[in-house]
């Protein structure tokens, strides 16, 4: 059900998704750092948040790389094509997953159990933002075939496909 009015922008909500997101962690990490959220530092073991705020970061760039640069988001974008291959069958927005985990992956490096709010804050916002404009597009755009995708594979967090 293809129709003349679909006019999804190339990059979607990820301007405005990114630039959000970023300032809230930027803001957080400036936070920590000016010792305004002491009382949320881990004395021990922080070993565990460096490592898993690194792990986090690195897949985060991964799946960047397998959307943007494998995928080719960008082309199919314009020749308004649906991609469910390659990363696209194991999370919908993998773009956008990925700067997920690279800001929460930043936020884990702090040690501080009060930035921890802000993942669950960056997903609620992705979601509100996801429902209310790229994923009426899609539907608008590609019909059936997106509501088969929709039911099958997550939108944020990458997990195995649901057959």
């Amino acid at each position: 059900m293809k129709s003349q009015e679909f006019k999804m922008p190339a990059f979607g909500v990820g301007p405005i998704y990114v630039i959000t997101c970023l300032i809230l962690t930027i803001g957080g990490i400036c936070l920590h750092l000016k010792g305004y959220l002491y009382q949320g530092e881990l004395r021990e073991g922080k070993i565990f948040f460096l490592i898993a705020g690194t792990l986090l970061i690195l897949f985060g760039i991964y799946l960047w790389l397998q959307a943007v640069i494998v995928e080719k988001i960008n082309k199919k974008v314009k020749e308004k094509k649906l991609i469910t291959s390659g990363v696209y069958s194991f999370v919908r927005n993998p773009v956008y997953s990925a700067f997920i985990f690279i800001f929460t992956g930043s936020l884990l490096l702090t040690a501080n159990y009060f930035l921890l709010i802000l993942p669950f804050i960056f997903w609620a916002f992705l979601t509100i933002l996801m429902k209310n404009t790229e994923e009426k597009w899609l539907k608008n755009e590609f019909g059936k075939e997106y509501e088969i995708y929709l039911r099958e594979v997550n939108r944020v967090i990458p997990w195995i496909r649901k057959r």
